[in-house]
């Protein structure tokens, strides 16, 4: 890929996201999602000192389904990831990509100026991104 054909997580990103309260218990974040097909739950802040969380569906069913733990009776907070590693929107995509592996993440929220965006994904990354830059060229 060339600078020519620089591509910004922000051309790729979903904005499809659920932002949610930690104190939710998996249940009711499971029965209020408004984007069900999303890969995770943003936890969000609880004040402006505070820091995002996230919570993955493999997160839930590792931590709750496997492990036979009653989804009325956890909640979000105790089975998130926080902080989260975030990438900003113009961050070019394959800088965006060797973050994710390099900390073995499998999606990213795309924060900017302490609001959550969206989310990134290697699906994202490869299919919108890396395949139009192919299809130009």
């Amino acid at each position: 890929m060339s600078d020519n054909n620089i591509v910004r997580v922000r051309d790729v990103m979903s904005d499809q996201f659920d932002l949610v309260d930690g104190m939710l218990t998996v249940k009711d974040a499971l029965l209020g999602m408004r984007y069900p097909d999303a890969k995770a739950l943003i936890i969000n802040k609880r004040n402006d000192d505070d820091e995002f969380g996230i919570v993955l569906i493999a997160d839930i069913a590792k931590q709750v389904l496997a492990a036979d733990r009653s989804p009325e009776r956890v909640n979000l907070y105790e089975i998130m990831a926080k902080p989260v590693l975030s990438v900003g929107p113009e961050m070019n995509i394959r800088y965006c990509a060797r973050m994710m592996q390099r900390f073995g993440l499998s999606l990213a929220p795309v924060i900017e100026n302490g609001k959550v965006l969206g989310l990134v994904t290697y699906h994202d990354l490869v299919v919108r991104g890396l395949l139009s830059v192919i299809k130009l060229t």
